[in-house]
C-alpha cells in the first residue's frame, strides 16, 4: 500500500507521518521549493496536541509551547481588566496543555519527523486520474506519481478540491483583515504566562508565550476586502487603527518589526459533506477551510491525519472503503468548527456591533466557566478523546 499526500504543510505532514507510522509507503509532493508558513504562530489546543502525542512528537512539541496557564481580556482604552482566570480546570479536565508555537519551529518539527530527504520539493501537481487499482498524480514538471490513494493536503486554494467536489468552490471574506507575528516578551505589556487579549470597537489585540521567549501577537480590525496595505505601512496602519488604545498595545506596536509581521486578510469556505472520491481524500485546509477565531484549523487537520490512518490501518474492505469512513467520522466534525469559527468570528469582529457590546457586557462577569465550558466541548469532540 502506497499513498501519495500533495501538500507538505501540517496536514500532509500529519498525514504523511501517521500513515508511515501504521507501516504504508507514502511520498510527500510539496509544490513549492521552501515552505514559509503562513502565520507567525499557531495555538494548539488539546484535541491536537493529543493528536501529536499519538504521532510521537509529545516531547518536541513540549520544547515548542509556551507556557499558556492563564487567559485575561482588557479593556482597550484603559486597559482595565475585564476578567481574568486559570486555564488549569481546562487542562485537568481533558487531559493534556494547549501550546502556542511558532509555526516554522512547527513545520520544521514535522519535516523533521517524517524526512526532510524525503520530501518532493517544487512539485506543482498539474492532474490527477484514478484507474482500476490506484490513482495517478501528473506534476507541471511531467514528472507522475502513481499510489493505493491520494491524499489532497494542498490549503485552502486546493486545486484537487474540484475534482472531489465535481464543482469550484468560493473563499469567503470573513470581514477582517489580521497582523500576527512574533516579539521578544515584555511583562509590561502582557504576563509571560498568559494568553491576553485586549477588546473594543469590535477590534482585538491578542498575545500568546511561545518557547524562546517570545509573544506571538496578533491584531484584528474589520475592513473592506483589498485595501493597499502592505509591510510597508504596518506600524503607521496600526497606529491609527488603534489610535487611544491601551499604553500596552502602544508600546507593542512599537515594538513590532515590520519586516516579519504578516497582514492576511481572514477568509473562510462554506462547509460541504463530500471529504472523499473514489481514492482521493481531502484533508485539512483542502477539506475545511476555516478562520483562526477557534484556533482549530491546524488541530482539525491533525485529527485527519490520525482519523484517516487507523481507517487505512484497521480496514480489510479496501481504500475506498476505508476512505468513506474517514469520510462519514469528519465530515459533521469539521462543519461544525468551521461554524462555530464563523460565529465566534462574527461575535468578535463587530458583525452587529449591539452582539459585540454585549459579549464585553459579559467578559466583565465571566469566572471562566462559561469560556472554559465552550472549550472543552469543542476539545472533547476530538478522535482521542
Amino acid at each position: 500500500m502506497k499513498a501519495i499526500i500533495i501538500g507538505g504543510g501540517i496536514g500532509g505532514l500529519s498525514a504523511a507521518i501517521a500513515l508511515k507510522r501504521c507501516g504504508m509507503a507514502t511520498e510527500v509532493y510539496e509544490a513549492v521549493k521552501e515552505i514559509k508558513p503562513v502565520g507567525a504562530a499557531i495555538s494548539i489546543w488539546p484535541n491536537g496536541v493529543k493528536c501529536l502525542n499519538w504521532l510521537g512528537m509529545k516531547d518536541s512539541l513540549q520544547q515548542l509551547g509556551g507556557p499558556m496557564e492563564y487567559m485575561a481580556y482588557y479593556e482597550h482604552l484603559r486597559g482595565q481588566t475585564m476578567t481574568r482566570f486559570s486555564l488549569d480546570p481546562l487542562i485537568q479536565s481533558v487531559g493534556e496543555r494547549p501550546y502556542p508555537v511558532a509555526r516554522a519551529e512547527l513545520q520544521d518539527m514535522l519535516i523533521d519527523a517524517y524526512g526532510r530527504e524525503e520530501i518532493h520539493f517544487g512539485k506543482r501537481v498539474m492532474s490527477i486520474e484514478e484507474f482500476d487499482d490506484g490513482v495517478r498524480a501528473t506534476f507541471e514538471d511531467g514528472q507522475i506519481a502513481e499510489g493505493d490513494l491520494l491524499i489532497a493536503a494542498d490549503g485552502t486554494h486546493s486545486v484537487i478540491r474540484p475534482y472531489v467536489l465535481g464543482h469550484q468552490t468560493e473563499r469567503r471574506y470573513a470581514g477582517y483583515v489580521n497582523w500576527n507575528g512574533l516579539v521578544e516578551i515584555d511583562e509590561s505589556i502582557a504576563p509571560a504566562n498568559q494568553w491576553t487579549t485586549f477588546v473594543g470597537e469590535g477590534k482585538r489585540v491578542s498575545l500568546m508565550p511561545v518557547a524562546g521567549n517570545r509573544f506571538y501577537f496578533f491584531f484584528d480590525v474589520p475592513l473592506p476586502k483589498g485595501l493597499a496595505e502592505d509591510r510597508a505601512t504596518v506600524k503607521t496602519d496600526l497606529s491609527r487603527y488603534f489610535s487611544g488604545w491601551a499604553a500596552p498595545v502602544q508600546k507593542l506596536i512599537a515594538a513590532i518589526n515590520p519586516e516579519t509581521t504578516n497582514r492576511i486578510e481572514i477568509h473562510d469556505i462554506e462547509p460541504f459533506m463530500q471529504l472523499v472520491r473514489g481514492r482521493v481524500a481531502l484533508l485539512g485546509d483542502a477539506g475545511h477551510s476555516t478562520t483562526p477565531d477557534i484556533g482549530q484549523g491546524g488541530c482539525a487537520a491533525m485529527e485527519d491525519a490520525v482519523v484517516l490512518a487507523i481507517a487505512v490501518q484497521t480496514n480489510s474492505l479496501g481504500v475506498k472503503d476505508a476512505l468513506l469512513r474517514y469520510q462519514e467520522k469528519r465530515a459533521y466534525r469539521v462543519k461544525d468548527l468551521v461554524l462555530k469559527a464563523r460565529k465566534r468570528c462574527d461575535v468578535t469582529h463587530g458583525k452587529d456591533m449591539a452582539v459585540t457590546h454585549s459579549w464585553y457586557e459579559e467578559l466583565k462577569s465571566e469566572t471562566g466557566e462559561r469560556v472554559l465550558s465552550g472549550m472543552r466541548e469543542t476539545i472533547m469532540g476530538g478522535p482521542l478523546e
